[in-house]
């Protein structure tokens, strides 16, 4: 009977710990994003700053990119794409997945609808 107890008590602790870490992700992706990223595809992720235009950089809040795999947008960020230089030398692989966990909450926004 001592087991749904202990089930719960285990499920509450991972709970507990895993939203720390995914905020602590997600905050270390937005400073990553804010240094290497920003320039181009700008604070809102909309590419609408003037080397974005440039470049023709994707909007990071679209439909187009949110659609894509993880694996995708590591790939891009990793070994460049067009006009967006690689990242690879710059970046470890777990920076690369914060950027993208940071990106994914872009296009979860209300202004990403527009």
């Amino acid at each position: 009977m001592r087991q749904p107890h202990v089930l719960a008590l285990l499920f509450s602790l991972l709970f507990l710990v895993v939203i720390p870490v995914t905020a602590q992700a997600q905050a270390a992706g937005e400073g990553i994003y804010k240094a290497k990223c920003v320039l181009c595809h700008g604070a809102d992720g909309r590419s609408s700053t003037t080397l974005g235009k440039q470049l023709q950089a994707a909007n990071l809040r679209s439909k187009e990119v949110q659609k894509k795999s993880d694996a995708e947008l590591h790939k891009v960020v990793h070994d460049g794409n067009g006009n967006m230089p690689p990242f690879g030398d710059q970046l470890t692989d777990d920076e690369i997945n914060h950027v993208i966990k940071y990106i994914r909450a872009m296009g979860k926004t209300k202004a990403a609808k527009k």
